[in-house]
């Protein structure tokens, strides 16, 4: 077979040509687990005591890209501050009568509402499977206004640029240019003891690579909304002898170290691919109806991939979904109609996919053994630049699952007051809850011992509150 290939197709060649036809698989995984050389984490299996299926945990992280407007998604209800609310946004304000008023268990004197486009988050918040975590963004310290304007604090770098917060966020590392892991990532090297002959990664990502779950020691798994992605060949004669070089290509002798990896981790992946698509293969035991958004597919894969978590020997899972779309800087809202638009579409879409996700984990059994969570860059400012909003700090975001304990607000609600103690100009709300204290939580839940919430987040213990109470 050899001759059938020419002389000049070089492995570089074929490594694009096989990029291309599995798009960001775990081809692509397996060149990035091969740069992570020094990462932080130390995966001692002593850390951790795996235990049955009644054990199983999962972890969803549903990325919001391009920097939510959280100042529309909860909004102030009392009069006194709806009225600030409506002259600090001016355009960008919904209307009162829209809203979708909230109770919850904790009140600070004011109250708050829903954006009339998620009328199943609103339920949830309502049975206590949801709950709202205020005023949440990247910080290298605990900073107030005055230290943000003396600058006597450090913060966080580049602090209103897209790249690098996302990598912050998924990091959880503020202070550091120098990117090696995701905190996904540390927390699948640390808990991936867990896990006994595990067939396919325990972190798996429904939207391509991703900063979340780079690891040391467990490679991210990349899988399409509709299933295991393979290497496609092509149809007939041609399609048997492009698989029949392929095999042929990875399974030769290498001087090169590089190469050699390159072609074990590129078979296992083909592999692990093939055997996924077997287990997949069989009809899913829940009901429920998803969204045929691109969101609510991917969250449909991933209560999938929870339901056959046995069959891939998993008792953790960690997953990534993402949805861009929400840098709006303009066509935020539709003028005089500000209830409908950009905005309001994405919301809809986020709150019908995780209602249908709650339904799908209820119908499974894991509602317990499952927390979806979201985060984003960052949050808009409060004002507004005519129809849309710009670049903010703090935000505020959702937590999901019957190990929730919702219908509260965690954490607490910036003054909205432009100039304000929270404002760094324009509306752009120094956080209160840093996203190592939110990480923390969602650790601690899925099984990392207080002493060891460090390897995950290191810098933890710079803040007050490595337990924020939102899951029990």
């Amino acid at each position: 077979m050899s001759s059938y290939i020419s002389s000049d197709l070089s492995r570089r060649k074929f490594i694009g040509g096989c990029c291309a036809a599995v798009g960001t698989t775990g081809l692509l995984s397996a060149l990035s687990q091969l740069r992570l050389i020094g990462a932080l984490a130390d995966t001692s299996p002593a850390t951790v005591t795996p235990s049955g299926r009644s054990d199983y945990r999962a972890l969803v992280c549903l990325f919001l890209a391009g920097g939510n407007d959280a100042n529309n998604v909860i909004v102030p209800n009392d009069l006194t501050g709806y009225n600030a609310y409506a002259q600090g946004r001016g355009a960008l304000a919904l209307p009162k009568d829209v809203l979708l008023g909230l109770s919850p268990r904790t009140v600070d004197g004011r109250s708050f509402a829903l954006h009339p486009a998620m009328p199943e988050l609103r339920d949830l918040f309502g049975s206590g499977r949801l709950a709202i975590l205020a005023n949440v963004g990247t910080l290298v310290v605990p900073t107030t206004k005055e230290q943000f304007k003396s600058k006597s604090v450090p913060l966080p770098n580049s602090l209103f640029s897209h790249n690098d917060q996302q990598v912050q966020w998924q990091s959880s590392l503020s202070d550091s240019k120098l990117f090696t892991t995701g905190w996904g990532g540390r927390l699948a090297d640390l808990t991936n003891a867990f896990n006994e002959n595990n067939k396919i990664s325990m972190s798996i990502s429904l939207a391509g690579q991703n900063s979340f779950q780079v690891g040391k020691e467990v490679t991210q798994y990349a899988v399409s909304p509709n299933g295991a992605i393979q290497p496609n060949g092509g149809g007939g004669n041609i399609g048997a002898l492009r698989t029949k070089a392929r095999q042929e290509l990875l399974g030769t002798a290498d001087e090169n170290l590089f190469e050699t990896a390159f072609a074990g981790l590129t078979n296992e992946a083909v592999a692990d691919s093939a055997m996924l698509a077997s287990v997949l293969g069989k009809d899913a035991t829940f009901k429920t109806e998803f969204p045929k958004s691109n969101l609510g597919q991917q969250l449909r894969m991933i209560a999938r991939l929870a339901e056959v978590a046995p069959s891939l020997g998993l008792r953790r899972q960690i997953f990534f979904a993402r949805v861009g779309g929400w840098d709006l800087h303009d066509h935020q809202v539709v003028a005089g109609a500000t209830a409908t638009g950009a905005h309001a579409k994405l919301l809809a879409d986020v709150s019908q996919s995780l209602a249908a996700f709650s339904k799908a984990t209820d119908e499974l059994g894991i509602s317990d053994q499952v927390t979806a969570f979201t985060a984003s860059d960052f949050g808009r400012t409060w004002t507004t630049n005519g129809d849309g909003s710009d670049h903010g700090w703090g935000s505020h975001h959702f937590i999901l699952g019957g190990a929730v304990k919702g219908g509260d607000i965690y954490g607490r609600m910036p003054d909205f007051s432009l100039d304000g103690p929270d404002d760094t100009g324009r509306g752009r709300w120094i956080p209160s809850t840093s996203v190592d204290e939110y990480n923390a939580t969602l650790a601690t839940w899925f099984g990392v011992k207080p002493s060891d919430l460090s390897i995950v987040l290191p810098n933890l213990n710079r803040f007050a509150k490595p337990n924020l109470g939102f899951l029990g």
